[in-house]
């Protein structure tokens, strides 16, 4: 057989393979990898044919629901990793130096603005980086790898946020106001190669600190971590902060508060073994893969907290449309080794209210309004404070001074990272919160709004033109921006996308079985 009729047979018997998975086998549904539901079919409508709607949303469910979309997926990063197929110049190949390492003192946990000290990366400061898909940033090299969100607020922003909190503060007299704004991990970690990839959040945290009126107070996390560095306070492999990030973080804010807080000692350390997170299915680079991490988190001893949820139903653009009936539950989820889930660990979703009777006995109840780097702060909150009432700032159907008044709360923090905090679209959401009526929901049929290309991009800025106070439009986190990535309404969703996000299919049990 002649080599060009071999070529051609095998040519036509790999098209016709090809076409036979693509056209016949069953679509996929759900993708693991990037932690969302995938495109289903578009329902006919004749004026769709208009402008060629129709044809382009069916050529998008086609090519989102592809057969074996993860496994085709999974082959490509293989391939692109096997030939070096890297996304910026030679030298951003990741090379890995170790080098000294260090911390930075810093002022009380009650913080003057101006006494925050800056942060100088001592850790990784000469490392290498390359720059994955959505602008994630990869340092380091297998098997620990560190994934890297990048930055793009200007140190003028955040005022927004430090109206709303202050607003908070003259409406709620008798309450403490406090807000504490989560630097990213690239705050940290990042490599003095790649800086300009990213810009500094202290000049933005410091201030949002300083537009603070009426008693408010900003919470110096910020120095709280920068004082741990070296410790495993942020994921490798998700986007999130890891759950002692969060503990020296609750701990700046007990001493604020001025509550009693207990160390480690006091609670039992339990482990999840080969996480990976968020940021695989995000920068689309195996080497993340390939550097699984523990999740630690940590169960507080001699308690008997008792948690209530009521979970809410939202709608397709995430807005609530009912709430439901307080049921009793578990405030920790366990998830089996793997499961890409671990960060719902702390009340298994967003999308709920949430009511800690922690058993302890101080005479202080507090409110935490939160994205979900808040997810695991009540935690290490429950020998501080008698009850415990968790918000999500996305999802909250209440008039929050009549529940305030209704449950004698005493104190409020927001705990939100620096996207967030940044938003002027969060603070704009939180501040209703004042004025809304209880049981306030959003149309069932609401206007269907436009998104924006990809997961990862922040969600608030594409509605509008960038403004001084509105969510980064150079950040690329897949973050906290207001909408999750959807998957399931009850129970585990966290992607990221708080998924924040999106429940991850897989075993989970409550981490007391």
């Amino acid at each position: 057989m002649k080599p060009s009729r071999l070529y051609i047979i095998i040519t036509a018997a790999v098209f016709i393979a090809l076409a036979v998975v693509f056209l016949c086998l069953p679509r996929s549904v759900y993708s693991e990898l990037e932690k969302r539901e995938l495109a289903v079919f578009p329902e006919f409508k004749p004026e769709k044919l208009k402008g060629a709607q129709y044809p382009q949303e069916v050529s998008h469910w086609f090519s989102d629901t592809e057969p074996y979309r993860d496994k085709f997926m999974l082959f490509s990063m293989a391939v692109r990793d096997k030939l070096k197929m890297n996304f910026g110049s030679d030298e951003d190949a990741v090379t890995f130096h170790s080098t000294e390492s260090g911390s930075v003192p810093g002022p009380a946990a009650d913080a003057n603005p101006e006494e925050i000290a800056d942060y100088k990366n001592k850790i990784n400061a000469n490392d290498n980086a390359k720059i994955a898909s959505a602008g994630i940033i990869i340092v380091g090299k297998e098997p620990n790898v560190r994934a890297l969100n990048a930055f793009g607020g200007e140190a003028t922003g955040g005022t927004a946020h430090a109206a709303a909190v202050s607003q908070y503060a003259a409406e709620l007299p008798g309450v403490n106001v406090y807000t504490m704004i989560i630097p990213l991990s690239s705050e940290f970690y990042m490599p003095d190669k790649a800086k300009d990839r990213s810009k500094p959040q202290l000049p933005f945290i410091r201030n949002i600190y300083s537009h603070l009126k009426n008693g408010a107070k900003g919470v110096n996390a910020y120095t709280a971590l920068a004082e741990h560095a070296e410790e495993d306070i942020y994921l490798r492999t998700d986007h999130h902060w890891a759950p002692l990030g969060a503990y020296y973080a609750a701990k700046a804010f007990a001493n604020a508060a001025g509550v009693p807080f207990k160390d480690l000692t006091s609670y039992e350390k339990k482990t999840i073994h080969g996480y990976v997170g968020s940021m695989y299915g995000y920068s689309k680079d195996i080497s993340i893969k390939n550097s699984p991490e523990d999740f630690i988190f940590y169960v507080p001893k001699g308690l008997n907290p008792q948690t209530t949820y009521r979970d809410y139903k939202v709608n397709s653009n995430y807005q609530v449309v009912s709430e439901g009936p307080a049921v009793k539950g578990d405030f920790f989820y366990k998830y089996p080794d793997g499961n890409p889930g671990a960060y719902c660990t702390y009340m298994g979703s967003d999308k709920r209210l949430t009511h800690i009777h922690t058993g302890s006995s101080t005479g202080r109840r507090l409110v935490i309004i939160k994205d979900s780097y808040g997810n695991p702060v009540p935690s290490f909150l429950f020998y501080s404070f008698d009850d415990i009432y968790v918000v999500d700032f996305r999802y909250f159907s209440r008039n929050i001074k009549k529940f305030c008044a209704d449950n004698k709360v005493t104190d409020l923090v927001f705990v939100m990272n620096v996207f967030n905090g940044y938003s002027s679209s969060a603070a704009e959401k939180v501040k209703k919160f004042l004025s809304q009526g209880d049981g306030t929901f959003a149309s069932a049929t609401p206007t269907p709004e436009k998104k924006p290309a990809g997961n990862t991009q922040n969600v608030e800025a594409s509605k509008k033109p960038a403004a001084k106070d509105a969510a980064p439009a150079t950040a690329t986190s897949p973050a906290e921006n207001v909408k999750p990535a959807a998957k399931a309404e009850s129970a585990p969703e966290l992607k990221p996308e708080s998924k924040s996000e999106s429940e991850p299919k897989g075993e989970r049990k409550t981490a007391e079985e």
